[in-house]
C-alpha cells in the first residue's frame, strides 16, 4: 500500500515527488538546509562581497550552522543520549562529533580562512549528495545542467577530501602561530590537537592519516638528497620523530 502511494502521481506535477521526499526525511532535509546555509555563509566570508566587517559575521554564522548540522547528524547516529562515559567514548568516534568540536574551537576565534575550507567543502559535498536525491525524487532527468555539476563534484570527491585533510593538518601549526601573534587563546592549540588526534583515528575518513603518511614519505625523500643541508635533515628527522610520538594508536 505504501509503495503504491509513493509511486503514484504526485500533487503539483514532478515537483510533488521532491516535496514528498523532503517531508518524509525531515531530519535529513534540515541538515541539507543547514549545509546549504553553511556553504552560502562560507562563500561570503571567502569572497567578501559585502565588506570585510560583514565577512567576519559570516565566518561565525558558517561555523554555527556547521555546529547545528553536526549536532543533528550526531543525534541521527546516536539518538539515545546518555550521560555516561561509554556514550561519550562512542560519540567521539563519530565524525560529526569531531566537527561539532571543530566549530566550537574556531567560532569565537580570530577569523582564519584556512579554518573555513573544511566546513565549506564538507557541507558542499554532503549537500550535493542530498541534492541529487531530491532531483531523483523530482524526476530522473530533471535539471541536467545541475546534475552535470553534481557529477563533476562527485568525481573530484577524493581530491577534495585530501585537501580537507591537508587543511586539518596545517591548522595545527597555524593555531600555535595565532597564539604567539596574540590572535588565539592559550587553550586553542591543545584542544585542536585533541581534534586532530580524533581525525587521525577516524573510522569513516582515513584521509588525515593517509596525508600524514604521504607527507612523511615526501619529506624523508627530500632530506635524503645530497643537496639537503645536514642541519635541515636533522631538524626534519627530529620533527618526524616528535610528531610520530604524538600520533595516537589506531586499532
Amino acid at each position: 500500500m505504501a509503495d503504491s502511494t509513493q509511486n503514484g502521481p504526485m500533487p503539483g506535477g514532478a515537483g510533488g515527488g521532491a516535496v514528498q521526499f523532503l517531508m518524509a526525511n525531515k531530519l535529513d532535509t534540515a541538515m541539507w538546509i543547514s549545509r546549504l546555509f553553511t556553504v552560502y555563509c562560507s562563500a561570503l566570508f571567502v569572497l567578501p562581497l559585502l565588506g570585510l566587517h560583514e565577512a567576519a559575521s559570516f565566518y561565525q554564522r558558517a561555523l554555527l550552522a556547521n555546529a547545528v548540522t553536526s549536532a543533528l547528524r550526531l543525534h541521527q547516529r546516536l539518538p539515545h543520549f546518555q550521560l555516561s562515559r561509554a556514550f561519550l567514548a562512542q560519540a567521539l568516534l563519530e565524525d560529526s562529533c569531531h566537527y561539532l568540536l571543530y566549530s566550537l574551537i574556531f567560532v569565537n576565534s580570530y577569523p582564519v580562512t584556512m579554518s573555513i575550507f573544511p566546513v565549506l567543502l564538507f557541507s558542499l559535498l554532503h549537500a550535493a549528495t542530498y541534492t541529487k536525491k531530491v532531483l531523483d525524487a523530482r524526476s530522473s532527468n530533471s535539471l541536467p545542467f545541475l546534475r552535470n555539476l553534481l557529477e563533476k563534484l562527485n568525481a573530484n570527491q577524493q581530491n577534495i577530501l585530501k585537501f580537507i585533510a591537508c587543511n586539518e593538518i596545517f591548522l595545527m601549526p597555524a593555531t600555535v602561530f595565532m597564539l604567539f601573534s596574540g590572535q588565539g587563546s592559550l587553550l586553542q592549540p591543545f584542544i585542536y590537537y585533541r581534534f586532530l588526534t580524533l581525525r587521525y583515528s577516524s573510522r569513516r575518513n582515513p584521509y588525515c592519516r593517509t596525508l600524514f603518511t604521504e607527507l612523511r614519505i615526501v619529506v624523508e625523500h627530500l632530506i635524503t638528497k645530497p643537496s639537503c643541508p645536514v642541519f635541515v635533515r636533522r631538524l626534519c628527522l627530529s620533527g618526524i620523530s616528535f610528531i610520530s610520538r604524538l600520533a595516537p594508536t589506531v586499532a
